[in-house]
């Protein structure tokens, strides 16, 4: 029994040890450190010691306010201001005053095969039928037309009858008059725009688009600039794209205001509104640039006919120049008929004149219609539209 007894005690003092070892053990580990505290928001921020605000500043670089992602929206963007529009500068365009003799080299080398042709034939020794019959060829390949080509010829024939043995100098001065007379110096080419009881002067630019009509509108606002005269163009081509456009990007080149309207609005309008800003201030000149489309002849006379009525409500138009493409030859009559018989044509503007062997078609414009050329273009650069001058059309024409 006393066995037992010893046996238990000795067992529970094991127990008692080894418990007191396991709990040592645990309370030498140590504990987690214990969660931060909230800030006191209400508790005013402490004092900054001393060198706190002479922290040396960190390497890397300080980003700026635009670059940092700011909460709640989209990062600020700081917008800098526009740049300051230049005006154009205002060019000072080529005098009008010989313009044409300073083109005589450009219009000789596209028409001196027919001068040179001309006067080949009729230096033979012998003038059959047949050399005369070349000759007709050559002007009616001209595009001189018919009837005209019939009374140069008779004239050539009765002068060269008469005159018996021919030179060279002969012969060209022969040519050149027959070819005046035939070409015209009487008539009065002057673009009409100094009416003398008011101003402006009113020019409305009639052509089919494609033969340079607004660029041509663009160069005879140069023209005029050049002879002193200040001008307001209305933009009335409202129905191809860009020809608004176009035309006050000429217009600002020489300090030209444009007057424009919407894309595919009344032409009508914006002539009577062009007109009205040329009076209230005051230019000499004012160029209208109408629609050219040629779909068929009764749309184009009404709206045509709607602008001329608009405009003379103002006062009556001074000139109505007829734009035609020189390359075109015998087509650029048949628009001329439609043109002709739908507003009173009062000259002729040939344009690309440069790039055809065709002279001729300066005569037989001028037949058809019945109203002289008054200008001619002689290529694309901005100061090549220039009067024209028969004499030194003529000189071209032959050569030296």
């Amino acid at each position: 029994m006393e066995t037992v007894i010893l046996a238990v005690v000795i067992a529970v003092v094991v127990l008692g040890a080894l418990g007191g070892l396991i709990v040592g053990t645990r309370r030498r580990k140590s504990l987690p450190p214990p969660p931060p505290k909230a800030p006191d928001i209400t508790a005013p921020p402490a004092e900054p010691h001393v060198g706190e605000e002479a922290e040396t500043p960190r390497d890397e670089p300080r980003r700026t306010i635009e670059e940092v992602d700011l909460p709640g929206g989209p990062p600020v963007v700081v917008e800098e201001p526009p740049a300051p529009v230049e005006a154009p500068e205002i060019e000072i365009p080529e005098p009008t005053a010989g313009r044409l003799v300073r083109l005589r080299t450009r219009l000789s080398r596209s028409q001196n095969a027919l001068g040179k042709g001309l006067l080949t034939l009729l230096s033979r020794e012998h003038l059959d039928e047949d050399t005369w019959e070349e000759i007709e060829d050559t002007l009616l390949t001209a595009d001189v037309g018919v009837q005209p080509t019939q009374e140069l010829v008779e004239g050539l024939r009765q002068r060269v009858k008469v005159l018996g043995t021919r030179t060279p100098a002969e012969l060209r001065g022969l040519l050149r008059e027959e070819l005046l007379k035939l070409v015209g110096t009487e008539a009065d080419r002057t673009v009409k725009t100094e009416p003398a009881d008011r101003k402006p002067g009113i020019v409305m630019v009639v052509g089919v688009n494609g033969t340079g009509k607004t660029t041509t509108t663009g160069k005879l606002a140069r023209v005029l600039v050049a002879d002193g005269r200040s001008v307001v163009l209305g933009a009335a081509d409202t129905f191809r794209a860009a020809a608004a456009d176009q035309l006050q990007t000429w217009g600002e080149r020489v300090g030209a205001y444009t007057v424009r309207g919407p894309e595919g609005g009344d032409p009508a309008s914006v002539a009577f509104d062009a007109v009205k800003e040329g009076k209230e201030m005051g230019v000499d000149v004012v160029l209208i640039d109408t629609a050219g489309r040629l779909h068929t002849k009764t749309g184009l006379m009404d709206e045509l006919g709607k602008v001329k009525r608009v405009v003379e409500k103002h006062a009556p138009l001074d000139e109505v120049l007829l734009v035609l493409d020189a390359t075109t030859g015998q087509n650029g009559l048949v628009q001329a008929r439609v043109f002709a018989e739908v507003v009173d044509i009062t000259g002729i503007v040939l344009t690309k004149l440069d790039g055809t062997a065709k002279g001729g078609i300066v005569v037989a414009v001028q037949r058809e219609l019945g109203v002289p050329v008054k200008l001619i273009g002689l290529g694309e650069g901005a100061d090549d539209l220039a009067p024209f001058e028969p004499e030194a059309f003529v000189d071209a024409l032959i050569g030296d």
